[in-house]
């Protein structure tokens, strides 16, 4: 999963073909928030982080296990960016729907997105657009609470494999940073990478290529069929 604000389109997939050609079913929904799809669809997401948004992203997944395609008992949930987002919260909303979460770049509280001033999310963003998308801070703290993973971290069951970018200024690395911490000081499965050269996504393939490396031996562990 990515980002709410780019979609998915029709084509190729460098990511999902890599797990495609290991035998894995790849689900990419598209949930209510995303553009290209009408502007329904696209308010259908405000102030619905965490909500329905994520809601969307489980009635996918029940959608492919009626269909067959899917064993419900081996399943990870993996984004980046706010698919990241949506994979900590898949983990917090949903605990006992997967096995495992592969999280980058995440936002691991969407207070963030307005209270650290060194990103290069603009002022008037956070004036005017995001309280829009997402909701009010202050007026709607409550909510915030309830869909911040990282206020939520306890009901995390599943390990998760947390990465992020040391250079990231769209979601700064403190948010990686705090997850991680708060995982440990519960005592969650989580193996942290940080790439120091990276931002907001791979740019160097030897990166691409390590993390891609250790997702797979990640997912080979966590989702290897249960012993009969």
């Amino acid at each position: 999963m990515a980002g709410p604000m780019c979609g998915t389109y029709w084509g190729w997939d460098a990511d999902a073909q890599f797990l495609a050609s290991r035998g894995y079913v790849v689900i990419e929904p598209e949930f209510r928030g995303s553009r290209g799809y009408g502007v329904s669809h696209f308010r259908a997401g405000w102030k619905q982080w965490g909500l329905a948004m994520q809601d969307d992203v489980s009635d996918a997944l029940k959608f492919a296990v009626g269909q067959g395609w899917v064993d419900p008992t081996r399943v990870c949930i993996m984004g980046f960016s706010y698919g990241g987002y949506a994979t900590l919260m898949g983990l917090v909303k949903d605990p006992d729907q997967y096995r495992c979460g592969i999280a980058g770049m995440a936002v691991s509280d969407p207070r963030n997105m307005f209270s650290m001033h060194w990103s290069d999310i603009s002022d008037s963003a956070r004036q005017y657009s995001l309280p829009t998308l997402m909701g009010d801070p202050k007026k709607d703290e409550a909510q915030f609470i309830a869909t911040s993973p990282v206020e939520q971290v306890a009901r995390i069951k599943a390990p998760l494999l947390l990465l992020h970018g040391f250079k990231d200024q769209r979601v700064p690395v403190e948010n990686g940073e705090r997850m991680r911490d708060a995982l440990l000081k519960h005592g969650k499965k989580v193996e942290w990478l940080l790439y120091p050269d990276e931002a907001h996504g791979f740019q160097r393939p030897d990166n691409r290529i390590d993390f891609w490396r250790r997702a797979e031996a990640f997912l080979a562990v966590h989702l290897k069929p249960e012993p009969k």
